[in-house]
């Protein structure tokens, strides 16, 4: 399993449901790789697989909700679409508490099942280019000198030039400086971005404890 192509990846333990699922797939020109148990997807999962899931609830030994979590456990972040043929309001508020894009009901509906798919692939490539941007920017974050560290978090803080200054005991045209690049550094366009950014890898703004 591999290739930059989003992958549907579909996990049921009836021959006859995985067979018409990747006909009707591909029909509609996706990707598609099935599995006949959660056994074997994780067998030969790889992590720079992207694309979605689409599992079945009922199945032996590791069933769709358990399957979940066990994804979740190891980090796993594929986006899940739930098929059951007798699901039950708690499985599916539980499914979907844990993150699930929909759990649709057998016999699913085409156009249903296709509207999900395009749902979770589209929310499994927003994270994944979320997550290279955030790792990107974690690793410009070690370019700054320890003094411009200091600075980038007045800054995130919503601190003035003079106020930073005044608590780092430097003039402000230094702060200038310093501002300047940090921002260089890491490749931000704007304050905006740059405090975007902090938040999303968990820098706590000053007086935020």
């Amino acid at each position: 399993m591999n290739g930059s192509s989003p992958i549907v990846m579909v996990i049921d333990d009836d021959p006859s449901v995985l067979k018409a699922l990747e006909r009707l797939l591909r029909s509609h020109e996706l990707n598609v790789t099935t599995f006949d148990s959660p056994q074997e997807f994780l067998e030969q999962y790889e992590p720079d697989l992207h694309g979605c899931l689409v599992l079945d609830i009922d199945m032996p030994n590791l069933n769709g909700l358990e399957l979940q979590q066990k994804l979740i456990v190891q980090g796993i972040e594929l986006p899940i679409i739930f098929l059951t043929g007798h699901g039950d309001i708690p499985m599916s508020v539980q499914a979907m508490k844990r993150g699930a894009v929909d759990f649709l009901t057998k016999p699913v509906h085409e156009d249903d099942l296709i509207e999900a798919i395009q749902s979770a692939i589209e929310k499994d490539r927003v994270h994944r280019k979320t997550h290279a941007e955030l790792t990107e920017f974690r690793k410009k974050l070690e370019t700054l000198t320890p003094r411009e560290r200091e600075v980038l978090l007045h800054v995130v803080s919503g601190r003035l030039n003079k106020q930073i200054a005044a608590d780092l005991g430097t003039v402000e045209k230094t702060i200038k400086v310093h501002r300047a690049h940090l921002m260089t550094k890491l490749k931000v366009r704007s304050l905006a971005d740059l405090v975007r950014l902090s938040e999303k890898i968990g820098i706590i703004p000053i007086g935020s404890e």
